[in-house]
């Protein structure tokens, strides 16, 4: 009789999600206890923002494209449970693994749950306190449904108590977008993206902004813009514009005003290794993403997240993060620059890499159990 082997669906939707499946996809290609099954949604679905982070980070082609595409909330998670229930039921898998906190998580997490199939939720317990932010709703949700909660930090831990979460389900393996940057630092360093665009390592920064609340006010978006090209007079700027964000510039007629303003390079996404190129060697990072404030933490360089809130707060408790409003930018811009780094603090515990080989190790354990 042949030996079943534990079929493991992981699953990536979004952008942030590839970077955190890729060392735990290789690290269990490895295993002889497992079989893992790449799952891509399609959440992001063109070549800019989906398959080339495929191949720069390594990972095979997706066993199982659901194409979803993109859409409202509603109608894309209700395109993804349908998708990935259908596949379930020609291909189910012993546990599911989902990461971060986009659509294609809650949504197979909730196909996985209600067919009885046990879910791991890495990235778990982080929390804003926003529920107007959809990724705040996403995250409760799927943590109540995850039968085994991996965490990054310990107040994702405390987070989880405080909810009520029985705590042997909650393990703490650490960052694994730190697993990424430390296994692809020399590709970072040898791409030397800065020089593609003229610029000098350290004399300038690295912007990337796409939430709704940044972007979708003219008003908002107006007082980004004048920060940014005013900084820029002083520190050039390198903005990787997403999608999202370059069609507001082009609705609210600020387009021109950034691209054509002395010093700002916007510049279409970026695949992983030359976007991490260019940050590695900034003088700072302007963003209003999660992932951005966690690897300029292990990096040493400041950030300023546009945001009145983060779902990550061990980046300000132990980092180089700083929230800020659109309207202090220029100030807090000055403010960075001046201040010193401290370059020797060591970064939060666990975030060292190893995450994949902890969450491998907790997996196994809970498969045998």
């Amino acid at each position: 009789m042949t030996q079943h082997i534990p079929k493991v669906h992981l699953i990536a939707g979004a952008r942030p999600n590839f970077m955190k499946i890729a060392p735990l996809m290789r690290r269990l290609s490895e295993e002889d206890w497992c079989r893992p099954v790449l799952i891509h949604t399609g959440q992001h679905y063109d070549a800019a923002m989906s398959d080339i982070f495929f191949t720069q980070l390594g990972i095979p082609a997706p066993d199982h494209n659901l194409a979803v595409g993109s859409g409202p909330h509603g109608a894309q998670t209700g395109a993804i449970m349908q998708a990935y229930e259908a596949l379930c039921r020609d291909h189910r898998p012993d546990w599911i693994i989902v990461v971060g906190d986009v659509n294609s998580t809650l949504a197979c997490s909730l196909v996985a749950a209600k067919d009885g199939i046990p879910v791991a939720h890495l990235e778990a317990g982080l929390r804003s306190f926003d529920r107007t932010m959809p990724e705040e709703i996403n995250r409760i949700v799927t943590d109540t449904l995850a039968d085994l909660l991996w965490t990054p930090s310990p107040d994702a831990d405390d987070n989880l108590k405080r909810e009520g979460i029985d705590a042997a389900r909650i393990e703490r393996v650490g960052n694994i977008m730190i697993d990424s940057l430390v296994s692809m630092r020399h590709r970072f360093d040898t791409e030397r993206h800065w020089h593609v665009l003229g610029l000098d390592p350290g004399a300038y920064g690295v912007v990337t902004l796409h939430r709704p609340s940044n972007v979708d006010d003219a008003a908002t978006l107006a007082a980004i813009v004048e920060a940014l090209t005013a900084a820029a007079r002083d520190l050039p700027l390198v903005l990787p514009l997403h999608p999202r964000t370059s069609a507001m510039l082009e609705t609210f007629g600020l387009s021109d005003r950034l691209r054509k303003a002395p010093g700002i390079h916007a510049v279409p996404p970026l695949g992983y290794i030359p976007f991490m190129s260019l940050v590695t060697r900034a003088r700072l990072v302007i963003t209003d993403s999660g992932g951005l404030q966690e690897e300029t933490t292990y990096l040493r360089i400041p950030c300023l997240t546009l945001r009145d809130n983060t779902e990550r707060p061990v980046t300000i408790h132990e980092g180089t993060n700083r929230l800020i409003r659109p309207a202090d930018l220029g100030t807090a811009i000055g403010a960075a620059l001046a201040a010193p780094i401290d370059s020797d603090r060591p970064a939060p515990a666990l975030w060292d890499g190893n995450t994949a080989a902890r969450v491998a190790a907790s997996l196994k354990n809970r498969m045998s159990a």
